[in-house]
């Protein structure tokens, strides 16, 4: 008797779980999720889109995936300075930004209100050997810093990836806002330097891997590429010194 209760419950936790999974897949992410459309979700801002000529952008599988769009986020001009407010997780590119060999792509993020559009830390950065840039099959490497003393390393292979775990990891070279709303700042830095590829954040080398356990299947089609940048859903950053060096 016992066992048959045992049984009944194990079946109904399953079909639990598998009702949970089947709407994952049909209505899009939960609550917190890159993708979702609610309050803890990706929120579209207003009057969004890409704002500066010669750019482009494309917002996550995901984020497409619960139905919204590049249009969600925007990417404008002011001074000197570009800013980025999103919305869905977002990639931006400039047209005929490509990098290849040895070189360094790097800029300056500046987070005037830690946390201003979300619970808790979002991260942003600089992406490199982008290819198929706006397609099902693009494919790029970014290094993103949180205003919490932490970073990731992830990309798209065109599936997603992550070379340093779920959470990333911490590095005394992150800084750290003093608290929600105050500001944060964080250069960050991706090189390709021979065999190796290296994150820098402030500069630090972060993390460094071998270009072969990145330009292999399921990951990058090569680190030659387009470069630009990289931010998580629910962001307000301003960033200035986009530049790629050769070295």
């Amino acid at each position: 008797m016992i066992k048959k209760i045992i049984l009944i419950v194990l079946g109904s936790l399953f079909a639990v779980v598998a009702l949970i999974a089947i709407l994952f897949y049909v209505r899009g992410p939960f609550v917190g999720f890159p993708g979702s459309r609610t309050a803890e979700g990706s929120r579209a801002v207003s009057d969004g889109g890409v704002k500066i000529a010669g750019w482009n952008g494309g917002v996550d599988a995901a984020e497409e995936k619960a139905g919204m769009s590049i249009s969600d986020a925007k990417l404008s001009q002011e001074g000197d300075s570009l800013h980025a407010t999103t919305g869905p997780a977002a990639t931006y590119w400039m047209n005929g930004a490509n990098a290849s060999g040895d070189y360094t792509v790097k800029a300056t993020f500046d987070e005037p209100k830690y946390m201003s559009l979300n619970t808790h830390p979002h991260p942003y950065g600089v992406f490199i050997g982008g290819n198929d840039m706006g397609t099902p099959g693009q494919t790029d490497l970014y290094c993103a810093a949180y205003g919490n003393g932490r970073f990731i390393v992830r990309g798209f292979g065109p599936a997603p990836f992550k070379m340093n775990g779920f959470r990333g990891d911490a590095n005394d070279a992150v800084h750290k806002a003093a608290g929600q709303g105050q500001p944060v700042s964080q250069d960050v830095a991706l090189s390709v330097k021979g065999s190796k590829v290296e994150c820098s954040i402030n500069g630090t080398v972060v993390a460094s891997y071998d270009k072969a356990l990145l330009v292999t299947g399921g990951k990058l089609k090569s680190t030659d590429g387009a470069y630009g940048l990289r931010f998580a859903h629910n962001t307000d950053v301003m960033v200035t010194g986009l530049t790629m060096t050769k070295n």
